[in-house]
C-alpha cells in the first residue's frame, strides 16, 4: 500500500505542478488530458482537483503509519472517499467532458487498488 500511495502521490503532485505552472500535461492521447485539466470539473470550490488528490494521498500515506484498528479504519475511510471521488471524476470524463486523461485513469486505478487492499487489511485484522 505504501508503494501504491507513493505512486498516487506522484501522479497528483505532477498534475498539481502542471496546473500551477500553466503547463500542458504530457499525454499520449490527442489532447484528452489538456481538455480534462481545463474543464470546469478540474476545480472544486476553486481548488484544483489535483491538489485535492495530493492532500488525499498524503493523508492516506499518513494513515498507514497509524497502528491498530483506528489506523486501519482511517485508511479504509480515506481510500473509500478517494475512490468515490475518482469514480465521480471518471464519470464526468466519460459522460460530460467527453475526454479521457491518462493521468486521471492511472490515479483511479491506484485508488481502486488501495481501497481493495485497505478493505482486506481492515477485515483480516485481529479483533
Amino acid at each position: 500500500m505504501l508503494v501504491l500511495g507513493c505512486i498516487g502521490w506522484g501522479i497528483a503532485a505532477y498534475l498539481t505542478y502542471v496546473h500551477y505552472e500553466g503547463l500542458h500535461p504530457l499525454c499520449l492521447a490527442d489532447g484528452g488530458c489538456e481538455q480534462v485539466q481545463s474543464s470546469r470539473y478540474s476545480k472544486l470550490a476553486g481548488v484544483p482537483v489535483a491538489t485535492i488528490g495530493l492532500v488525499g494521498y498524503t493523508l492516506i500515506l499518513g494513515s498507514l503509519a497509524l497502528r491498530g484498528e483506528l489506523g486501519r479504519l482511517a485508511t479504509l475511510v480515506l481510500t473509500l472517499t478517494g475512490w468515490g471521488f475518482s469514480a465521480y471524476l471518471t464519470y464526468r470524463e466519460l459522460f460530460t467532458i467527453d475526454a479521457i486523461c491518462q493521468w486521471c485513469v492511472a490515479s483511479a486505478v491506484v485508488m481502486t487498488a488501495l481501497v481493495v487492499l485497505a478493505a482486506v487489511r481492515y477485515l483480516r485484522a485481529d479483533p
